[in-house]
């Protein structure tokens, strides 16, 4: 099969190869899935740099959309066939950017939701319901997204209105309409954006969740917008954030994964209720458009790798 990978680490576009490889072997509770397609994020960019080392080759692609092929022993209720979607281990020689991977979690893909609309789900979800847990979001919180045309940004403004938070958020001219179709207010990111978030609340905010690329201007904006630093929670900002006595995702967590909440937003998503942005859909051989989008740090949207050829009914 073909697949994405690493032999050692560095700058991904350097160290990352497409080859051929054996597909791999289900052990008991995985499944093996048939990709149609991953999704590419800055987290496989940083497998490539030395994050989290181990045997190698490694594989990227960390969420994958496809068919089950086969199951390991003790799996149940899944069959061969059944469409399905998750995160793909990062720890074999494979990952989710090849012609098979191996799946620990799943969930089953309704039939109305595209592949790329589930791929792209786990890790924003996942991460953002995280941050909000961590935040102690309630109806009635005043909460600032900082970063709001991410997509874990998009994940979080969607959950938070979801509890009936009211929702304040940073984005940039492509995502505004859509984020305040959610009941989102929106303004810019940049010079003003703590003045203008002020405006907005009609004072501080109760809490902050900032999913934003790293910059070393948004934790002292955001600082600005809250009555404690201890209000400000980042994934992205670390070390500005431990600087300031804010607090960062990586040292208050974890408090488990929270995949129920992605297949709450599968079926969402396949009613048209929820959604992440993609920014665009590449094929498998040109992985460097996919790598070079990723590196830029504003993509857009999720990107997504075209696995297998697409199906049409």
């Amino acid at each position: 099969m073909r697949t994405l990978r690493f032999h050692h680490t560095g700058e991904p576009l350097d160290v990352l190869r497409l080859e051929e490889a054996e597909q791999p072997r289900p052990a008991a509770g995985q499944i093996r899935v048939a990709v149609e397609v991953c999704t590419i994020n800055p987290a496989d960019l940083a497998l490539c740099r030395g994050l989290y080392p181990g045997d190698l080759p490694r594989g990227v692609g960390l969420e994958v959309a496809g068919t089950v092929d086969a199951l390991g022993d003790d799996v149940t209720g899944v069959q061969p066939g059944d469409a399905v979607f998750g995160p793909a281990p990062f720890t074999g020689p494979t990952a989710g950017a090849s012609g098979y991977a191996l799946l620990d979690v799943w969930f089953p893909r309704p039939p109305a939701l595209q592949p790329a609309a589930a791929a792209a789900l786990p890790m924003a979800v996942d991460t953002a319901q995280l941050g909000l847990d961590l935040l102690g979001i309630t109806p009635g919180t005043t909460l600032l997204v900082s970063g709001g045309g991410t997509t874990t940004g998009f994940a979080a403004v969607q959950l938070a209105r979801r509890i009936g938070a009211r929702v304040l958020t940073t984005a940039g001219l492509t995502h505004t309409e859509t984020l305040r179709a959610t009941g989102a207010e929106v303004t810019p990111y940049g010079t003003g954006m703590a003045e203008r978030i002020r405006d907005l609340a009609g004072g501080p905010v109760d809490v902050v969740l900032d999913v934003s690329p790293p910059d070393d201007a948004t934790i002292p904006q955001l600082l600005r917008t809250v009555t404690d630093p201890q209000h400000v929670l980042t994934i992205s900002n670390l070390a500005q954030a431990r600087a300031a006595g804010a607090r960062d995702a990586f040292t208050q967590g974890p408090l488990g994964h929270r995949y129920d909440i992605v297949e709450m937003c599968a079926q969402l998503a396949a009613q048209g209720r929820f959604g992440i942005p993609i920014a665009r859909t590449i094929p498998l051989p040109d992985w460097r458009e996919a790598i070079e989008l990723s590196q830029s740090r504003h993509p857009g949207g999720k990107i997504i790798l075209q696995i297998a050829e697409p199906r049409f009914s």
